[in-house]
C-alpha cells in the first residue's frame, strides 16, 4: 500500500488465436491463475499478449500498461476486466500509459467517470 493506495496490477491477456484482447485489473498482491479466469470469461488458453498487440491497440509499452490505455482503443478490441477486490479500496493508483509516473484518484470515479469515458463496459471478475 503506497499513500492509501493499494498497488494494482494491469495484464494484458489474449486468447491462443490473438483474436480476442483482454485488460485485467487485479491486485498487486493476488496469485493470478489463468485457468480461474478462462472459465469466468470464456476464452480458454489466456496467455500474456505480444507487446506488438499492446501497442497496436493500447498505444502503450510493456511496464506502462494501465487502465488509462483504452482511451487509445478506439475500435474497442480490448475487453476490461477488473477483478472485484480491486474496487475495495477508496483510492485506485495507475500510470498514465507512461511508467515516469503515476495518476491517483478515487475509485469510484474510475467506475462512474474514467471507464464510462473510454467506452469500455468492465467485466467483474472474482480470481
Amino acid at each position: 500500500m503506497e499513500k492509501g493506495v493499494a498497488i494494482c496490477k494491469n495484464l494484458f491477456l489474449c486468447n491462443r488465436q490473438a483474436t480476442d484482447f483482454y485488460l485485467l485489473l487485479i491486485p498487486g498482491d493476488k496469485p493470478f491463475k489463468t485457468k480461474y479466469l478462462s472459465a469466468q470469461i470464456g476464452s480458454s488458453r489466456l496467455s500474456f499478449a505480444k507487446p506488438e498487440y499492446m501497442e497496436q491497440y493500447l498505444d502503450i509499452t510493456p511496464g506502462s500498461v494501465s487502465v488509462m490505455g483504452l482511451m487509445n482503443d478506439k475500435e474497442k478490441k480490448v475487453r476490461l476486466l477488473i477483478d472485484e477486490d480491486v474496487l475495495q479500496d477508496e483510492y485506485f493508483a495507475c500510470h498514465p500509459c507512461v511508467n515516469t509516473s503515476s495518476l491517483r484518484f478515487k475509485t469510484s470515479d474510475l467506475m462512474e467517470k474514467v471507464i464510462p469515458a473510454m467506452e469500455h463496459e468492465p467485466t467483474m471478475v472474482c480470481l
